[in-house]
């Protein structure tokens, strides 16, 4: 892929995804704006892109307000004339089941993710329809936001939200060649090793060194930051400019179309429904195959859990 000449925003890139999404984009030949909180991973990061013949600038500030939305734009068009493509990564964690959670908890997450992800959407849009040569919108979801997660009230919901965003901008801004998907990654990040199940996985390899298990990088799809990375490199490139409103997985050795939710079942009850009848037919009717919800544990083979030749 050759995306020279284009400008790109990464948000939350210092360290994670969001550094393998920026080193990417500009081995690709992209510009990139880099955006941290954390000022010396920001600058680790632009230190890392440039050494490798990269252009790189970064922006420390929080994302979830206006303000930061429009400094990463502003950034883009003055270091490098334009942009092209937004990338909003950007995210946090406080984790706490429903009856624990606080309004703190559930706001900073929403602030950021959601909020976050609509801020620097609409700036970036607003300057893509200015320039009238199209761009892209790629918006980092979870499969949490698809499935729900337990204790995960918050961010669940905000990347379910983030989803729903790409679709309707997809219709939005269409017309100005301005496509819109979402990425669904599941990788070993600071973030997955509080998972119980992946979290001995992921230590062994820190240790080790070695790769993730063949096993868990196809049958659970699970993987580094850079096997994520070049989906956002295709997402923002010409190959996909016919590509938009999808939710798109990616994992280790797996790539995947995530399914729009759609009605699965239907029955029909001359005149309307009463609670009698619905509770009648419930079990025979819409209810028979009822749906799944939660993240699936990890299926791991007997051969490979952690404990496995020790």
């Amino acid at each position: 892929m050759d995306l020279s000449g284009k400008a790109a925003v990464v948000t939350g890139s210092g360290r994670g995804l969001g550094l393998a999404y920026a080193e990417a984009l500009a081995l690709a030949g992209a510009s990139v704006v880099v955006n941290d909180v954390d000022a010396a991973a920001a600058g680790a990061a632009v230190e890392k892109i440039t050494a490798g013949g990269g252009r790189a600038v970064s922006v420390v500030a929080p994302v979830g307000g206006a303000a930061t939305a429009d400094a990463l734009v502003d950034k883009a068009v003055s270091e490098f004339g334009r942009l092209d493509v937004m990338v909003t990564n950007a995210g946090v964690l406080r984790d706490k089941v429903l009856w624990k959670m606080s309004d703190e908890d559930f706001d900073t997450v929403v602030d950021v993710h959601l909020r976050g992800t609509f801020t620097c959407a609409r700036a970036a849009a607003v300057r893509m329809r200015e320039q009238g040569t199209g761009g892209r919108l790629i918006l980092v979801s979870s499969p949490a936001g698809q499935r729900g997660n337990f204790g995960q009230t918050n961010y669940a919901a905000a990347k379910a939200g983030v989803v729903a965003m790409a679709r309707t901008w997809a219709m939005e801004l269409a017309r100005t060649d301005i496509t819109v998907n979402a990425v669904v990654p599941v990788a070993a990040t600071g973030m997955t090793k509080t998972i119980p199940a992946l979290a001995p996985f992921i230590e062994e390899a820190e240790r080790t060194g070695e790769p993730l298990p063949d096993w868990l990088r196809r049958d659970e799809g699970f993987g580094t930051p850079e096997d994520a990375a070049p989906l956002v490199v295709f997402l923002a490139s010409d190959a996909a400019r016919g590509v938009t409103g999808q939710a798109i997985g990616i994992g280790g050795d797996r790539l995947a179309l995530w399914s729009h939710p759609q009605e699965k079942a239907a029955a029909y009850a001359a005149g309307g429904w009463d609670a009698d009848t619905i509770a009648e037919r419930w079990s025979t009717g819409p209810g028979a195959e009822p749906e799944t919800y939660g993240i699936p544990a990890p299926s791991v083979p007997a051969a490979h859990g952690p404990e496995a030749g020790s």
